[in-house]
């Protein structure tokens, strides 16, 4: 739940106000602005708990700042602050005027303070599993970054945290991994793993079966959304939605293997 001062509620409808006027949200209609919200955010804003002020796309909007966590409510502010940008240029007005500029500032700066409360993301899920300098030092680079509140600068560490984890778990076995196997091929004989030693419940053998394609994903993010190479690294926003997702497979995980010694 996001805390604003009155006056940063007043500058942010003041900003949304464009063009129409107060009481609107830029320049859509009811119609628009519930497709938006649904395909850039899968929110209904049309759901009630948001017309708690009232059923003007203003209040609405208000509504969900004040009610929805930090995340969502900075992602919200972020793609509507680009589209008002877009339709000042689209109207032949200029969006680097001076009074203009003053708006853009104030309005970022509000979000900033929404993103510099944000609760840090939990490096929770991170085992010392074994006694290894090189994972004591990938955990405490990891750490940093989120003590940061950087978590898209640590997507690198994150993904060598993984590919060591998984590693680990086959050796354990003694499935020796070839330095070249892509984080998902560990994960997926990982799995063939587990389904030899045991059977799985329904619910747990999907979700395996969805985290191949997860570590998939994850290994793009890598080569092309990190500081791995010379990339255009992801957004704070995203960063932090891929890391809590990561995080959450990792501890899946640890369930698993607590239910491997417990069979």
């Amino acid at each position: 739940m996001v805390k604003l001062k009155r006056s940063d509620n007043r500058l942010i409808e003041e900003a949304m106000s464009y063009p129409q006027g107060l009481g609107y949200v830029l320049d859509f209609s009811d119609r628009t602005i519930s497709e938006f919200f649904e395909d850039e955010f899968q929110i209904d804003i049309d759901d009630q708990k948001y017309k708690a002020k009232g059923t003007s796309k203003r209040n609405r909007l208000s509504s969900l700042v004040e009610i929805e966590d930090a995340y969502t409510v900075v992602k919200v502010l972020r793609a509507l602050w680009d589209r008002r940008e877009g339709l000042i240029r689209r109207n032949g007005g200029n969006a680097n005027s001076v009074q203009e500029e003053e708006m853009r500032r104030v309005f970022l700066n509000i979000v900033a303070g929404i993103e510099g409360n944000m609760e840090l993301p939990s490096a929770a899920a991170l085992d010392r599993y074994t006694r290894d300098r090189t994972l004591d030092e990938l955990i405490s680079d990891i750490e940093r970054d989120l003590q940061a509140n950087k978590p898209e600068a640590a997507m690198d560490h994150l993904h060598t945290y993984c590919m060591k984890k998984l590693a680990h778990l086959l050796q354990t076995r003694g499935i020796e991994c070839n330095h070249n196997d892509p984080l998902h091929s560990r994960f997926g004989r990982y799995r063939q793993e587990l389904l030899r030693e045991r059977e799985l419940s329904k619910f747990t053998d999907r979700a395996l079966k969805s985290a191949i394609s997860l570590f998939e994903g994850y290994n793009e993010v890598r080569n092309f959304q990190s500081f791995a190479h010379d990339n255009t690294i992801l957004e704070p926003s995203e960063a932090r939605y891929i890391f809590d997702v990561i995080s959450a497979l990792l501890i899946f995980l640890r369930a698993v293997e607590a239910g491997r010694y417990e069979a």
